[in-house]
């Protein structure tokens, strides 16, 4: 127990600490004013209050993530501790702040053409394929499994058909509505559900003695995954969210436009990021614990470990988040069970396919105050996520988990670009090199050795993936820092 709490401090020191030397090298200034600001058009650029738009992006960037994500990552064991604290501190508050702060600073514009304007035609054209195609694969994830779910606890005509139909009409209406009419004022509350569900089930796995695993214990490291999946990089994919994803940077841009004040971004950003930490480490922690309880008996670290993994591949993650939250808080954890597995995936989809809809028109500088034209892109995209929708939730969720960590090791690049690029010395830049060479590793190397992948052995894959992020370093070092040296005027920018 005293590793979880120590991770739980360590977070909330990053927050405070790195989170503010962050903010203090990219040079906050109060008096700039915002997109939301400057030109508010009544969809999209928005101002709202900041802890409306903290819980807003928190949800936005949360969901199912640090649920799902934790639970199948502390199949490793306490070693996922490491990774949710290091990765949030170090890589995933500094991708989210970055890639908010870019947008906010360049009109609220999306990630992708943010990629483009910085690390060139080419990259940016990967970006831009890359961003929707995992939007897309977010709003197909994230509409057939609430469907389903809902049609096994309703009458039968109700079909999952059924409930696909009314999720993407709900999702029609949060995609193309103002931001204002349903995100603004529903969204907070279920941010505040999150919380609350996750507060619950920390506090139910102290009160009710449940044994958490000290790091420092041999069998930590000496227990292998159950299935014997390798630490490097399998684990780093399956927590994604709940330390580093790329498709928070989908989302920053979003409550970028809504922001009606620089010095607010570490508050929304990083602090958004450094929230869902928590979340993803109190649900790791669950996942570490819980099944070494059972009839009242307490079972070994690796039986309670092999019975995480038994109840993952038999009940999947909803079936797990509901025996937690059962036994931890009552009836009254049914209903924030139901509210997780059904609404959490429910308002992650939508806002996807909302920042889909932003990412096509800034792509095509399409204007989006008229409404005929948001229809025009709006409806077509459902019809695709309606067709698509239709086949096997895991296939598309195992190629989804791939490109969101490609995803956010590009958008790392690109604010390493934009910091040297817009005058922060170099050394600044590191800030955003290290953890970007660190998540191309990782994404190369998974891909190497996934079963989606080439499935090569991990004697092979490790040094791959390790050479593709030298390769990018070297390639960024030399195109950035060196090439354009003399061809870019490096002036921080002003959106007033």
């Amino acid at each position: 127990m005293i590793t979880f709490f120590v991770a739980i401090a360590v977070l909330l020191l990053g927050y405070f600490t790195y989170g503010k030397l962050v903010e203090k090298i990219f040079q906050i200034d109060p008096a700039r004013q915002t997109p939301a600001v400057v030109h508010p058009d009544g969809v999209d650029f928005v101002p709202m209050k900041t802890w409306r738009i903290f819980l807003i992006q928190l949800l936005n960037i949360a969901g199912l993530g640090p649920i799902y994500g934790a639970l199948a990552g502390a199949a490793w064991g306490p070693r996922v501790y490491l990774w949710i604290v290091f990765g949030t501190i170090l890589g995933g508050g500094i991708h989210d702040f970055l890639s908010g702060m870019m947008s906010l600073r360049n009109d609220g514009t999306s990630v992708a053409e943010i990629t483009h304007t910085y690390l060139g035609k080419l990259v940016g054209n990967i970006m831009r394929v890359f961003t929707f195609v995992l939007l897309f694969l977010i709003g197909v994830n994230f509409s057939l499994g609430p469907a389903a779910l809902l049609a096994m606890l309703t009458p039968s005509y109700l079909s999952t058909t059924v409930w696909l139909i009314i999720i993407l009409v709900y999702y029609f209406f949060a995609t193309f509505l103002p931001i204002d009419k349903i995100i603004g004022p529903i969204y907070p509350i279920f941010g505040i559900v999150l919380i609350i569900m996750a507060v619950g089930v920390g506090g139910g796995l102290i009160i009710k003695g449940y044994p958490m695993q000290e790091l420092w214990h041999a069998d930590v490291f000496a227990t292998p995954h159950p299935n014997g999946a390798p630490v490097w990089a399998m684990m780093f994919v399956t927590v994604a969210c709940g330390a580093v994803s790329g498709f928070h940077s989908t989302q920053s841009p979003i409550m970028a436009r809504c922001l009606t004040n620089e010095r607010e971004g570490r508050k929304v950003f990083y602090g958004a990021m450094v929230a869902e930490g928590i979340i993803a480490l109190i649900w790791a922690a669950a996942g570490v614990s819980f099944y070494r309880v059972v009839n009242g008996q307490t079972l070994g670290y690796a039986e309670g470990i092999a019975g995480l993994a038994q109840a993952l591949a038999s009940r999947g993650q909803g079936g797990v988040v509901y025996d937690i939250c059962k036994e931890l808080l009552g009836p009254v954890g049914l209903i924030f069970a139901m509210l997780g597995v059904i609404a959490c995936p429910i308002t992650s989809g939508d806002t996807a396919l909302r920042s889909a809809r932003l990412t096509l028109a800034d792509w095509f500088k399409i204007d989006q105050s008229s409404v005929r034209v948001r229809l025009l892109i709006s409806l077509p995209m459902l019809i695709l996520v309606a067709i698509v929708g239709r086949l096997p939730f895991q296939v598309v969720w195992r190629y989804f988990s791939w490109s969101n960590q490609t995803l956010a090791a590009i958008g790392l690049w690109a604010g390493a670009a934009y910091l040297y690029r817009n005058g922060f010395p170099p050394l600044a830049c590191f800030i955003a090199v290290c953890p970007a060479t660190f998540m191309t590793a990782v994404s190369g190397t998974y891909i190497m050795q996934a079963p989606e992948g080439f499935r090569l052995p991990t004697s092979a894959a490790y040094p791959i993936g390790l050479v593709i992020a030298a390769v990018c370093l070297c390639l960024f070092v030399w195109r950035i820092l060196i090439k354009q040296k003399d061809m870019v005027q490096r002036v921080p920018l002003n959106v007033a």
